[in-house]
Formats: C-alpha cells, structure tokens, sequence
C-alpha cells in the first residue's frame, strides 16, 4: 500500500474514533464516552482540576451529564489530524453547547486538541486538552464570546 492510501486510511480511522466520541457526548453515554480513551490517557478540560487522570474523568462526567437535558458538540471543519506509525495528533475549533433542565441554552467555541495511540492494533485517545482563551485585559475572563 502506498503511503499516502496508508496514512489517509489511518486518518479516516482517527476520524471515525473523533466522531464517535463525539456522538458518544451528546447521547451522554458516559460509557461510550470512556471507551474511546486507552489506558492511563491524561484529560485537560474545561472544569476543574488542572487534569483529570481516568477514574477524576469518569467523576467529572458523571456529575456533568445529569445536569442537561442535552449536550451538543460539532467537530469544526478545521479538524487537522496527522499520523505517524502507532501515534497521532488532531487539532481543531469546536462548538460545545448544551440546553439545561431549567431551560437555559449556551454554547461556546472550544479549542480541542487530542493525542493518540495505537493500542492492540486500534486507536485510542492518549490526551485530549479542551480550552477556551482568556482576555488580557487584567480580568482573565474566559472569552466565551468568539467565533471563528
């Protein structure tokens, strides 16, 4: 198989993973959620702590997902993925939103960057980190606001 055939074949298995994952959050199927994620895989998100380790991941969305009564999230078109041998990288802008039981909508843009692995001949998420800027006006308040 020539190069490029493998390699956007190892990108089209990422994105499957990315979609999944993602369809995964917005049937808030925390099980669907963490089966995307290989051993020890180290989280960055929005919500406190600095980082989640697998079981801090497990708590955090579980406390998280009964408090909507529906989560939204779009991959944006930028998604970047590249692949090397058993290990790849994804970056890209994507929209999280999310209705909650009182009612109340929001949604944001986030920054997503994720690393992966291959475990036992499929691709797992090895580190994903989540973010939004902040302004440097001296308020460091999250720029919830933008858009791409």
């Amino acid at each position: 198989m020539p190069m490029q055939d493998k390699t956007s074949g190892e990108e089209a298995q990422i994105r499957k993973l990315i979609e999944g994952w993602a369809a995964a959050l917005r049937a808030k199927d925390l099980e669907g959620v963490l089966a995307n994620f290989g051993p020890g895989a180290m989280t960055y998100d929005l919500a406190p702590p600095l980082r989640q380790d697998p079981d801090g991941r497990r708590q955090a969305l579980a406390a998280w997902f009964p408090g909507f009564s529906a989560v939204g999230y779009e991959i944006g078109e930028d998604l970047q993925i590249a692949v090397s041998g058993d290990v790849a990288f994804c970056c890209s802008l994507n929209r999280l939103a999310g209705k909650m039981h009182g009612g109340d909508e929001w949604a944001i843009w986030v920054r997503v960057t994720m690393g992966f692995r291959r475990v036992d001949g499929a691709w797992k998420i090895a580190h994903a980190h989540t973010s939004v800027p902040f302004y440097m006006d001296g308020s460091f308040k999250a720029a919830t606001d933008l858009n791409p």
